[in-house]
């Protein structure tokens, strides 16, 4: 069995620094007041194999007990795993695969128990499902030298991640992605939350998971919605970090139609190599200043999940956003015309809708109500708004102002251009 892993004051006042090393000291004078300010600084390194391969379970593939047992392989590993229902409903025989593997590796793993959770949203916008996990997880002592693995989509590796990052301030978690969206995007990245307040992915974490892997196996029993949903987020990438892969997608649009398996592989290896390197070499791993470069389409695709109550999904609303924002690059100037209509095209030859009729809803003043979606956006950061728009292909751009009246331009022309596609048919 062949395993790839891609191994990230005012007034006046004089300052006295002394000390070279992490602990220096500042002398302040302000006025008569004589302040000394002591900075701590240390870093902490953080790395994490991310691995593809297929056939996780079979008991003669190494790749799971060597990740269990990668730092410390003279003990008995404890693992605590979650399914996702989706997940065992598709493929019933799961648990009793998992069970065989951890049987057959018994001398060093062990499988404390299995829960089977929600899958989708529904995990992320209960609590109670968090709050479950964290019993169960003081209930089997599953301490921070355990493992709490979680098998499943986006929404599942969200809330179980999150419950793992604040179990005793932090267990050991580990990720098997089972969706396109999931294993080519959010799956190999730090993040995890769940919905509170009304807001998506409110309370969260970052938290940089032990292990992500990748069994493309998993793919080949998705419904077809959620398997072409999840090109939206190599679209995305593509779109703002590599001109090249974005030209691929277009080359190979009728193979990733019909998930030809080397062009679906090549697809979500590729674009988990992008995310990762934003994530590794863009500056700002835990999203400590104003900007989401990762996020472009996203400011209108979460509060169209949610105006929809999530009767989209997130990778068919994040191809509405690009529709969107591509279209707002061009009227902006930005984005060269012919380019824009590119990108909608390539949305449409992967059968992926670039219009909802929530993009036209109304709030009580008679404005469209997706638009609170860039100040939503903004306050989950905090500090000025930054939207991430396109220059060109492959040539992501920050901008700190929209123009509310060119957006609704945007929005009408997706709204026209359906009706036109409607009339078509």
């Amino acid at each position: 069995m062949e395993n790839h892993i891609i191994a990230g004051m005012a007034g006046e006042s004089s300052i006295a620094t002394t000390g070279a090393g992490p602990e220096q000291e500042q002398m302040r004078n302000i006025g008569d007041h004589a302040t000394m300010v002591k900075w701590q600084r240390f870093s902490v390194p953080f790395a994490y194999p991310v691995a593809f391969t297929r056939n996780l379970f079979a008991l003669d593939n190494p790749l799971l007990f060597e990740m269990l047992a990668m730092r410390e392989r003279d003990k008995r590993h404890r693992c605590l795993v979650y399914l996702d229902e989706g997940v065992v409903t598709a493929q019933p025989d799961l648990p009793n695969r998992v069970r065989r593997y951890f049987d057959a590796h018994a001398r060093h793993i062990e499988l404390v128990d299995w829960v089977v959770v929600p899958g989708g949203e529904d995990i992320k916008l209960h609590p109670g499902h968090v709050m479950a996990m964290l019993k169960a997880i003081h209930r089997l002592r599953i301490d921070r030298h355990a493992y709490v693995l979680a098998i499943g989509g986006g929404a599942v590796l969200d809330a179980v991640g999150f419950a793992a990052a604040t179990a005793h301030r932090g267990v050991r978690h580990l990720r098997v992605p089972t969706t396109v969206l999931s294993q080519n995007d959010s799956g190999v990245g730090v993040k995890n939350a769940i919905n509170t307040h009304g807001v998506k992915n409110f309370t969260g974490t970052f938290a940089p998971p032990w292990a992500v892997l990748n069994d493309f196996d998993f793919l080949e029993t998705l419904p077809r919605r959620e398997r072409v949903a999840g090109i939206a987020e190599a679209i995305k990438v593509a779109l703002i970090r590599d001109g090249d892969f974005y030209r691929w997608l277009e080359a190979n649009a009728q193979a990733l139609a019909r998930f030809d398996q080397s062009a679906e592989e090549f697809m979500v290896r590729r674009s988990a190599e992008l995310h990762m390197h934003q994530i590794a070499y863009g500056g700002d791993p835990f999203e400590l200043g104003s900007a989401r470069p990762l996020d472009f389409g996203h400011w209108s695709a979460h509060k169209l999940e949610a105006l929809t109550h999530h009767e989209v999904h997130h990778g068919e609303a994040v191809a509405i956003g690009i529709a969107l924002d591509a279209r707002y690059s061009a009227l902006a100037g930005l984005l060269p015309e012919p380019e824009a209509q590119r990108i909608v095209e390539l949305l449409d030859s992967l059968g992926l809708a670039t219009f909802h009729p929530q993009l036209l809803a109304t709030g009580p003043s008679g404005e469209l109500a997706l638009l609170a979606g860039l100040q939503e956006f903004r306050e989950h950061l905090g500090g000025e708004l930054t939207v991430t728009l396109l220059s060109g292909i492959g040539q992501g751009i920050e901008v700190h102002d929209i123009d509310m009246a060119l957006m609704a331009q945007a929005i009408a022309w997706l709204s026209e251009r359906e009706a036109c596609h409607a009339l078509a048919q």
